[in-house]
């Protein structure tokens, strides 16, 4: 488990498949992410194959729960822990009522401290859509660099769309002492 001062990132349940599903059918939230439920069993499936998934396996994603402390899941986390040990991708999702509000930055920095000084991870990076203005706001809040723009380079949803990079090395990171993230 990860905690900072308001979130608590842990390993999904089955119980959190009604509320992934909610929010991840939502059209706000759907529009840029590369999964979506079909419907409540593949959310269900879905949940249950990652209560089963052990971090910093290479080769594989592992999603995470994000709830507030009283325990209320408001998104999820997903970690990519690339083949070679030492790179980490993310995504991260957020019911939107929950949207705006900070949580975001405060999970992404809980878990940049926990991949680097815990895991010893190399780089962390993330592939944003460019429409996506929040997450693009987010990644350079976060203190990450702009690494690339491929134009119109990557087929989703049916149409060619751009692609920017976004990466952060271990040598780069230093926790900013007003976010106060943890883990445990």
């Amino acid at each position: 488990m990860i905690q900072s001062e308001r979130l608590l990132l842990r390993p999904m349940q089955s119980q959190d498949a009604q509320t992934l599903f909610g929010y991840r059918s939502d059209p706000r939230v759907a529009e840029y992410q590369g999964w979506l439920p079909g419907d409540l069993g593949a959310a269900q499936a879905f949940c249950l194959a990652q209560s089963k998934q052990a971090p910093n396996q290479p080769d594989t994603w592992m999603q995470l729960s994000l709830c507030l402390h009283e325990g209320a899941m408001i998104g999820d986390l997903g970690l990519h822990f690339l083949e070679d040990g030492h790179q980490v991708e993310f995504g991260i999702s957020l019911a939107p009522a929950h949207q705006g509000q900070g949580y975001a930055n405060e999970a992404m920095l809980a878990v940049f401290d926990w991949l680097f000084s815990t895991l010893g991870k190399h780089r962390i990076f993330c592939s944003v859509d460019p429409r996506n203005l929040p997450s693009m706001a987010m990644a350079k809040a976060l203190g990450m660099r702009q690494e690339a723009h491929f134009v119109k380079s990557l087929f989703f949803k049916g149409a060619w769309v751009d692609d920017v990079v976004f990466g952060l090395l271990a040598q780069e990171w230093r926790l900013p002492k007003a976010q106060g993230g943890q883990t445990g």
